[in-house]
């Protein structure tokens, strides 16, 4: 299997370059408020909660993004902060994104007196088949692959064939995404269907990330997104089986 050489740049208008990372990501961004909205009334929610929401998460989530790059990256950024404005050739993280996006979303549903968790279990399914799309920018930027491997599905960078580290997340990020829609029905509790994605995500994502060559470090000794899977796993277990508890005895009672 021999991949293209992919250009980044998908098309131009009046000179200005328009990359595939940008346009995967909208149109990430789009399908999911769709999806959302569609399924909003069976979570007990209007569509326009969902907008609503989304329209404060989604900036604060690129936001998040680039400042969690950088924090990470701050040897290259921290000579010339405008470098930090410039993240249409990529330089996201989705940790980052997640993080303040969540943030957001909190902050909504605390302003609304919306349910919080049920909200998050309404959108997380999008999140995980946003980032399959979006994962696929990877592929355009040449970047966010693994090491050197003869496997037949490899991908060539700078001469050197490598883990198409982009596709393997891309897969499992929609096979989370339709797991979690097929689980969606028999959901529990709330916040059960944004712990499994939490924790089925971090899972997949220590072991993708230990064949990367680009991780983020922490204090240059350990994968910035391994560590902070470990904690999200342990973290959400407790959380799952907690929650999960609560909801038993409040229908035993």
């Amino acid at each position: 299997m021999h991949w293209p050489t992919p250009d980044p740049v998908a098309f131009s208008i009046f000179g200005l370059d328009v990359r595939w990372y940008g346009v995967l990501i909208a149109s990430a961004v789009f399908l999911g408020f769709g999806i959302a909205c569609r399924r909003a009334p069976s979570f007990g929610l209007k569509p326009d909660t969902v907008v609503d929401s989304l329209l404060i998460a989604i900036p604060l989530g690129v936001i998040g993004a680039r400042l969690y790059y950088v924090l990470f990256h701050w040897d290259y950024y921290g000579g010339n902060l405008l470098r930090i404005f410039h993240i249409r050739g990529g330089g996201l993280a989705v940790h980052g994104a997640l993080i303040l996006g969540i943030l957001g979303i909190w902050l909504y549903c605390r302003a609304k007196k919306e349910p919080f968790l049920s909200l998050l279990d309404l959108l997380t399914p999008c999140v995980a088949l946003g980032q399959s799309i979006g994962r696929w920018g990877n592929f355009f930027n040449r970047e966010a692959h693994g090491g050197s491997t003869d496997l037949p599905w490899a991908i060539e960078v700078d001469g050197q064939f490598v883990h198409p580290t982009f596709l393997y997340e891309s897969l499992w990020c929609f096979l989370l995404f339709i797991f979690l829609l097929w689980f969606s029905k028999k959901r529990s509790f709330d916040g059960q269907i944004f712990l499994l994605y939490g924790i089925l995500y971090s899972l997949e994502r220590f072991f993708v990330e230990s064949l990367r060559t680009d991780s983020l470090m922490l204090f240059g000794l350990l994968k910035t997104a391994q560590a902070v899977s470990v904690t999200v796993i342990v973290l959400f277990m407790i959380l799952y089986f907690v929650l999960r508890g609560r909801a038993r005895k409040k229908i035993s009672v």
